[in-house]
C-alpha cells in the first residue's frame, strides 16, 4: 500500500477470517482504497470474528496473534472439553481439517518446492488412529496471576493450567479434560492444585520471581497405560512441603498408573525452567517408562525427545519403511538414516530390511550411546552408529564410498541447512527417504535436491497432531539418471 500503514505495530482490533493459509494461518481481508489488505492470524477458522494483536506489520501484509475468539464459525461443533490453547481446531470436524492441511501443504510444494502437478505426486493422506486423547506428554504451568476459563480479567492467586493465549504472565486455569493428552491427569488437576493452595503453597509469579509451585511435566506411555509426573518447584517453600502426603496423594490417585513420581527444585528465574535441570528426588516408581513403536521397546524419560504421538508414528514410520523398501533393485543395499537421534528409525530400518546393512549417524555422542543401548535391548546389535558430522562422514569412513544406495532423514522442525544438505548430497545416495514435521522447510529443500539432480517421486501426509495445524509429510526422491 502507498502512503500510510493500515495498522502499527501492538495494535489490537477485531477481524473476520476469510480463508485458510498453511499452518492454520487465517486470511482476514480488509478493504483499502489501494484493494485488499491482508492481516495472517494463526490458529484461527474461517468465519471466526477475532480479537488480535498486530505483531508484524507490512505496506500490502500484516501478521497478528490470537486474542480470543468473539464469535465462533459456523463450520465448528462444540466439544465437550476444556478448551486450551494447543487445540485451536478441536471444534473443526476432522474431514474439515484433512482438507485445509492437505490442500494448503499441496500449494505449498507447489509455491516455494516449484513442483509442477504436485498434487498428482500426492500418495495418501494418514490419518491419526487416535483423535482424542492421543498425546504422550503435556506441561502444565503454576503462575500467581490467572484467568477462569474463557475469561479476560487477570485475577491474583493460585492458577494451574496453560499460558493464556496471545501473553505470557497469566495461565487460564485448566478444570478437567482437554482431550488432547490423559483425562484421568487432566480432570485431577483441580484437585492437585486445592491440595497445594490448602497448605499455603505459592504459585510462581513470572514477573517477581517468587514462588514455589512451578510446573508439572508428565509423560505417558501407552503401552503400559503409565504416567511419569515431574513436579517442578523453587526452593522458597521446602520447609512446609510435607513430601510423604504428596506421595500418598499422587498414589491414591492413581495407583498402578504411576510409573514415577519426580521432585525438581529449580530455582531458575526464566519462565520456563527447563525441567531436566536443578535438583532432582525420585519419590516413587522409576525415572522412565516404556514404550512400543512396531514391537521395538524404547525406554524414555520426561524430557527425551520421542514422538508425541506413538500410535501415529507407527503409520509415519511404516510409510517411510514402505518407500524405503519400494526398490529391490540391490538386495544387499547400505541404508544410512542421518540425524538418527535415539535411533528410532535406524532399529525399524534394521527390523525391515534385514537384508541391508543398516548404519545411524548421529552427531550427539550421548544419543548414539543410548542408541547404541536401545537396540540391544531390542536384539539389534548388527547395527551400526556412528556419532559423526554429515559431511565429514565419508572421509572417516571411506569404506562406504558409492556404496549408500538410501539415505532417510528426519531433521528437527527448522529443517536442514543449506549448507548440511549440501552435505547431504555429496554422499551421493541413489534415493532419499525425508521425513518431515514442517513442510514448509522440506518444500524449501525440494528445491536444492531439484538442483542437485533428485527428483520428487511421491509423498504422504500424516496426521499426527489432530486439532493442530501441524503436519507432517514423508517424501521420497530418487535420483536422476544422466
Amino acid at each position: 500500500m502507498a502512503g500510510k500503514k493500515l495498522y502499527h505495530r501492538g495494535q489490537i482490533c477485531n477481524l473476520e477470517i476469510k480463508d485458510l493459509a498453511f499452518e492454520g494461518k487465517g486470511i482476514a481481508k480488509v478493504e483499502t482504497p489501494e484493494g485488499q489488505y491482508i492481516v495472517f492470524v494463526p490458529n484461527t477458522i474461517p468465519g471466526q470474528i477475532v480479537e488480535c494483536r498486530m505483531v508484524k506489520v507490512q505496506r500490502s501484509y500484516a501478521e497478528a496473534k490470537l486474542i480470543r475468539i468473539i464469535e465462533h464459525s459456523e463450520l465448528e461443533v462444540e466439544q465437550n472439553f476444556a478448551s486450551i490453547p494447543g487445540a485451536p481446531y478441536i471444534n473443526l470436524p476432522i474431514e474439515k481439517q484433512r482438507g485445509y492441511k492437505e490442500k494448503t501443504t499441496i500449494e505449498l510444494f507447489r509455491r516455494i518446492g516449484k513442483i509442477e502437478g504436485a498434487e498428482k505426486l500426492f500418495d495418501e493422506y494418514i490419518e491419526s488412529p487416535r483423535l482424542l486423547h492421543y498425546r504422550n506428554k503435556m506441561e502444565y504451568s503454576f503462575s500467581a496471576v490467572y484467568v477462569e476459563p474463557n475469561q479476560d480479567t487477570f485475577l491474583d492467586g493460585f492458577g494451574l493450567g496453560f499460558k493464556k493465549r496471545g501473553q505470557w504472565l497469566a495461565v487460564e486455569n485448566l478444570l478437567g479434560d482437554s482431550g488432547m493428552f490423559d483425562a484421568q491427569f487432566e480432570d485431577f488437576l483441580p484437585k492437585l492444585s486445592a491440595w497445594l493452595q490448602e497448605r499455603d503453597h505459592t504459585a510462581w509469579h513470572p514477573k517477581k520471581h517468587t514462588g514455589f509451585c512451578r510446573m508439572l511435566a508428565v509423560r505417558k506411555s501407552f503401552a503400559q497405560d503409565q504416567l511419569l509426573i515431574n513436579f517442578v518447584s523453587s526452593s522458597a517453600e521446602l520447609e512446609q512441603f510435607d513430601l510423604e502426603a504428596f506421595k500418598q496423594l499422587f498414589s491414591e490417585e492413581f495407583g498402578a498408573r504411576l510409573g514415577g513420581l519426580i521432585h525438581t527444585i529449580n530455582d531458575d528465574v526464566g519462565d520456563r525452567p527447563n525441567a531436566s535441570d536443578g535438583e532432582r528426588h525420585l519419590l516413587l516408581g522409576k525415572e522412565n517408562v516404556e514404550e512400543q513403536i512396531h514391537g521395538l521397546r524404547f525406554e524414555i524419560s520426561v524430557e527425551s525427545f520421542f514422538q508425541t504421538n506413538p500410535a501415529s508414528a507407527e503409520l509415519l514410520y511404516q510409510k517411510a519403511l514402505d518407500y524405503v523398501q519400494e526398490d529391490k533393485a540391490d538386495s544387499k543395499p547400505v541404508i544410512l538414516d542421518l540425524f538418527a537421534g535415539t535411533g528410532t528409525i535406524t532399529q525399524l530400518l534394521a527390523k525391515a530390511v534385514p537384508t541391508a546393512e543398516v548404519i545411524g549417524v548421529e552427531i550427539i555422542p550421548e544419543a548414539v550411546e543410548d542408541a547404541k543401548r536401545s537396540a540391544k535391548a531390542n536384539g539389534l546389535e548388527k547395527l551400526k552408529f556412528f556419532a559423526a558430522d554429515v559431511g565429514k562422514f565419508l572421509l572417516e569412513h571411506p569404506q562406504y564410498q558409492n556404496r549408500i544406495h538410501t539415505l532417510t532423514l528426519d531433521p528437527p522442525r527448522a529443517g536442514i541447512a543449506p549448507k548440511t544438505l549440501r552435505k547431504v548430497i555429496r554422499l551421493g545416495a541413489e534415493r532419499i527417504v525425508y521425513i518431515s514435521c514442517n513442510p514448509a522447510t522440506q518444500a524449501r529443500d525440494m528445491q536444492t535436491l531439484a538442483e542437485f539432480g533428485y527428483s520428487l517421486k511421491k509423498f504422504s501426509l500424516v496426521d499426527q497432531f489432530p486439532h493442530t495445524a501441524h503436519i507432517e509429510s514423508v517424501a521420497l526422491f530418487e535420483k536422476i539418471s544422466h
